[in-house]
């Protein structure tokens, strides 16, 4: 028997399911924390966050926590994984898009015209001193962790929830998805490019399984429609193949890597999910759908 809460966080809906109904409380309770934890080390969207305070002070060395180590320590790595398609310094250009306030804000007020900041920094240029819990970044630079710290967060809380509870364990925030311990059956996912929209149902068991798109976080522009989703070759929103792109893999932040950067930058990460042997669902401009190594057969197109 599994039970299941559901609640808002983070412009997105935030979906918690055990098998065992009697720790669903307390459970939720915990994932309810380390959201909040997560938010005040690393949102950028809080002037009282450590990540606004490294912002704030770029150009000099600032110590953080433990905990924002670590997320920065995950962005690193997807950014070497990724070959710099995921990058955490495409805050600038995210700003420079239009997306400097949370999303119904931004979608609320008069549409503004996006501006590019031309290549992004790039990840190289983050100083992160691990022993001593200090992070740097070059002056004109901003660090937006979006991309793999809501994955890491859902990573995280599945792990811990499943081996506190003893229980199988799936955690949802937003497109991000964890499974965790070893469930009676697999949970069926519906996969869809937005919340509500029409998708294909699949079975996950474990590991992580995230979607990424540029139909979901987007708002007018007098030029069109702006989205999220930066190619850091150019420093402007993504305008590549895909659309949307769901990928399965061993943990959610490995997932959200690849998914990422096949909306980024297209092409140039599709070589790199191929090597990796990660199944995908790829979805072009006009609804075509991809499925790759070995992607459950669809049932309904997008």
């Amino acid at each position: 028997m599994t039970a299941s809460r559901s609640w808002k966080a983070w412009s997105c809906t935030v979906r918690l399911t055990v098998d065992d109904p009697t720790v669903l409380g307390a459970a939720s309770g915990a994932l309810k924390a380390l959201m909040d934890r997560v938010d005040k080390a690393a949102s950028r969207f809080r002037p009282d966050s450590e990540l606004s305070a490294i912002n704030t002070r770029a150009g000099s060395m600032v110590p953080v926590s433990r905990l924002l180590v670590d997320l920065v320590d995950v962005s690193l790595v997807a950014a070497s994984m990724s070959g710099g398609a995921v990058d955490p310094t495409v805050g600038g250009a995210v700003v420079a898009a239009g997306y400097d306030d949370d999303i119904e804000a931004v979608r609320r007020r008069l549409p503004q015209a996006s501006g590019s900041t031309g290549p992004v920094p790039g990840w190289q240029q983050v100083q992160l001193n691990r022993r001593l819990a200090l992070i740097g970044i070059p002056k004109d630079t901003t660090l937006d962790l979006g991309a793999t710290a809501k994955a890491w967060t859902a990573d995280r809380a599945a792990l811990v929830l499943s081996k506190r509870h003893g229980c199988a364990v799936l955690v949802e925030i937003g497109g991000d998805l964890r499974a965790a311990g070893t469930p009676a059956e697999p949970w069926v996912i519906e996969v869809a490019e937005r919340e509500g929209d029409p998708g294909v149902a699949v079975t996950l068991a474990h590991g992580g399984l995230t979607t990424s798109t540029r139909t979901a976080r987007r708002w007018s522009t007098p030029g069109g429609f702006a989205h999220h989703v930066i190619d850091p070759r150019t420093g402007r929103p993504a305008d590549g193949p895909w659309r949307t792109a769901s990928v399965w893999a061993p943990s959610a932040v490995r997932a959200n890597t690849f998914s990422t950067a096949l909306v980024a930058t297209g092409d140039a990460a599709l070589g790199r999910l191929t090597l990796a042997g990660h199944p995908a669902r790829l979805v072009d401009e006009d609804g075509e759908v991809t499925e790759l190594a070995g992607w459950p057969a669809a049932s309904r197109a997008a």
